[in-house]
């Protein structure tokens, strides 16, 4: 079991709610005031589950400053009260910044029982596959 400082369970509940607000803001046609928590929510938690210095580190790195402009211009675009814009901005720059990841999270699923059949059916396989390929990891 991984144990986790009381700032970081924090950073947990804090990430939960962002992603939480952001879904159900997306839901009820783009409602900017639970986008924009969500945001600040998704954000704050980051920081709190690794760390200022770290996130700080990992959101303005040399060869990630595209994918940052974008997520947080989208973040800004959101909280100013244009949230189909900033959403779409957000969302480019959330794959830019994260797609080092996907390939792990797609073995990852890959490996569990219902959801690794569901991949592999021939719609979906090509996508994941595009998808788990990336070349450059974090």
């Amino acid at each position: 079991m991984i144990s986790l400082t009381d700032s970081q369970k924090i950073g947990m509940g804090l990430t939960g709610f962002g992603v939480f607000f952001l879904f159900f803001g997306m839901i009820l046609f783009f409602d900017k005031a639970l986008l924009a928590i969500g945001n600040i929510l998704f954000v704050a938690g980051l920081s709190f589950v690794i760390g200022l210095e770290r996130t700080f580190r990992f959101f303005f790195q040399k060869h990630k400053v595209k994918a940052t402009s974008f997520f947080l211009g989208g973040v800004f675009v959101v909280l100013i009260g244009w949230p189909m814009v900033g959403m779409v901005l957000e969302i480019y720059g959330f794959f830019l910044l994260f797609r080092g990841f996907f390939p792990v999270a797609v073995g990852f699923i890959r490996r569990i029982p219902i959801l690794g059949s569901l991949l592999n059916l021939p719609g979906i396989s090509g996508f994941v596959d595009k998808v788990g390929e990336s070349s450059n990891m974090v």
